[in-house]
This record gives structure tokens, sequence and C-alpha cells, in this order.
């Protein structure tokens, strides 16, 4: 039988690493791909960054480990394809007042998209990444389904919500059934030089993590358009000035602007009006979400309402809720009880125990009466 080929997504650290050698002893061709997803000069980046994925550094670790298993390797340039998708859309959603996850944006529009056409014109038969997920079949539905990681403290199946069908079934996920800590000892089984290279926390285009800095390089003249901007408090009172309503977002305590007797967070943000309103932890409280751009992974659509598990953030736990969905890509979100600080731009990504039901972009809380 022909050995199947499986490009693997390799930025350089231990679990791409890691999937990559686990897939060569089980029998694959695989290939190695470095994607180049930014221009280091455009954006002001170090191209010597040592936790960039697309460093110099990182590069000659995911070359390096592809040779070790004779594997041949490649560097891609997605740059542009990143830019249109990804950096457009942080800097848009920023400057309309929203908080966008570029992690989802890249995972559905370059790495399971632009890098799955560029597999299959190299005649590849999957796409494999160092994602702790898992892929499964469900026969009732006749879908592929997304499921957590066996790992729930490494979970990236939230991330993952945008993946389309003909993607998931051409993907494979190594290192869905593993914990973090067994792919480090399998590093070190595999004598990989990053078994323990620290995790990039940040968001890969802005390694100092200071997007306030990047969104001022990316738009000229931004800080003089949108700064002088009112604060109001809970009774439409005006508290002061701020320095920009993209440089805010909801729930943020710190760096208003203003000092006050108790705690204000921000609870929302008029990027028509330039103006963000801030009140007590209270009115961060919400009974509900609506969400567009819906994607329907482990299950096909439907109008009838369900109870589910959601998440409305990366690093938030599920909350039980009611779902709802119209037909045409919106859903509303129900919460059992309510929840704080929802946030235009995030997730919405729905849980039926361990399986990805679906997911869309959150476009408003829904407030008490």
């Amino acid at each position: 039988m022909k050995k199947k080929n499986v490009v693997v997504a390799m930025s350089g650290g231990v679990d791409s690493s890691v999937a990559a050698v686990m897939l060569k002893e089980q029998g694959y061709n695989v290939i190695g791909m470095t994607m180049k997803l930014w221009n280091y000069e455009k954006l002001g980046i170090d191209i010597n960054h040592e936790s960039g994925c697309c460093s110099l550094d990182s590069v000659n670790d995911a070359r390096n480990v592809c040779n070790s298993i004779d594997s041949p390797y490649y560097v891609v340039n997605f740059s542009e394809e990143f830019d249109n998708n990804v950096i457009d859309n942080f800097v848009s959603e920023y400057l309309h007042g929203r908080t966008p996850n570029p992690c989802v944006m890249c995972n559905t529009t370059i790495k399971w998209d632009t890098l799955v056409k560029k597999a299959f014109e190299i005649g590849a038969d999957f796409v494999a990444t160092g994602h702790y997920a898992r892929i499964g079949f469900e026969k009732d539905e006749n879908r592929f389904s997304l499921l957590k990681g066996l790992d729930d403290s490494k979970d990236q199946s939230y991330a993952l919500w945008g993946v389309q069908q003909h993607s998931l079934e051409h993907t494979m996920l190594p290192l869905g059934e593993l914990t973090k800590k067994e792919v480090r000892e399998l590093a070190h089984k595999y004598e990989i030089k990053t078994a323990d290279k620290p995790e990039s926390q940040e968001i890969c285009f802005i390694p100092d993590n200071d997007y306030e800095k990047f969104l001022k390089k990316a738009v000229p003249e931004l800080e003089e358009k949108v700064a002088g901007g009112k604060i109001i408090g809970e009774s439409g009172e005006e508290l002061g000035i701020h320095r920009g309503f993209p440089f805010y977002t909801i729930g943020q305590r710190r760096r208003i602007g203003i000092t006050t007797p108790e705690p204000i967070y921000v609870n929302k943000i008029d990027f028509k009006t330039n103006t963000i309103h801030v009140g007590s932890n209270d009115k961060l409280l919400d009974i509900g979400l609506t969400a567009k751009g819906a994607n329907w992974v482990s299950k096909k659509p439907t109008t009838i309402p369900f109870p589910a598990d959601v998440k409305i953030r990366y690093n938030s736990p599920p909350y039980p809720g009611t779902v709802y969905y119209d037909g045409e890509g919106n859903f509303k979100v129900i919460f059992d009880e309510p929840q704080r600080a929802v946030t235009p731009g995030q997730s919405l990504v729905i849980y039926e125990n361990d399986k990805v039901v679906a997911g869309a972009f959150i476009e408003e809380a829904i407030k008490y009466d």
C-alpha cells in the first residue's frame, strides 16, 4: 500500500516537532512546512526575535527536526494572505470597538485554507499540526467532528471552530490524545533540541504584547484621530477623557485614565461616538449574547433551541445556556446564570460534552432590561 503524504505545519516549537516525528514513526511520508506569515520590516519586528514562530531560529529548529527524520522541509511565504486575512481584520476590529482573537482567523483562513490548498498542490493527503484537539467522525450526522484535547489545560479546540468540513476530513492532530508533559517526554526520547523550549504566550505578530503600539504603527495618525473622547459613567455623566477607544477592551480596569473612589471597569465601547462607558463590576454581568458568522462543525444546523455549554473567551470555562439559531448564520445564547464581560469580537464556541458543535463571532452582549 502506498504511504500517505502529510504536510506538517512546523513552528520550530516542541509540539509541531513531536507531531512530525510521531507521524514519521507511524509510517507516513512527512513533509515539514513553516509558514512565513508577516513582513518583519513592515510590522517593526526583529527577525531574530527568539519566540517568533517565523524567526530564523525557529526555521532552523524545524529544519533540523526534518533532517533528523529524513523528511523534506520547505518555508512557504503566506505573508500577503496573512496580512489580508488576519492583520487587516485585527486592525479593523479594534477600530470598530471590538476585541478580536487573531488565532481564530489564522486557523480558519491560513492554516486550514491557504496551507491546505498548498498541501494539495504538492500531492499531500493530509495536513497535520501540533494543536491539542482531536478529530472524530459522527456516523449519525455523516460529518467529521472536532473534539477537545484530552489535556484540558492545553485544549485548543476553542480556536479551531472555523475549520470547515472539507479541511477536517484531511486533518491529523497527533497530540490530541497526549498531555503536554507526555509531549515533552517524547521530545526528549526523540532527542529533539527544542524539548524544553518555552511556549510563546503573546500574539505571534506582536512579540512585545503591546497591541496599542502595534495599532498606532499600523494606522498613521490613529492616536490623533481617536484621542480626546469622553469617558461616560453609569448615570450618563462625563467622568473624563480617554486616550482612544481602540486602546480599551470590555472588562478592563487598569489604565482607564481616571481616578474613582471605587473600582470601575469598561462595560461598553462606542466607536461611532468615540466614547467608552464605565461602571461597577455588576454592570459587566450579561444574561446572554448574539453572534454571527456561524460555522457548524460536528453537527448539522438546527433551528430547534437546544441546551449546551458555551465558551466566550479562550481561557474561560464553558458555561451552560440555551442556544437559538436563526438558520441564517446567527446565534442567540441565553446563559443559565449571568456571565461577566461578554466581549464583541471574541468567539462563541458551543460544546456538547467534549464535542465542538459550532462557533461564531460575538456581536453584542444581552443586558438586563
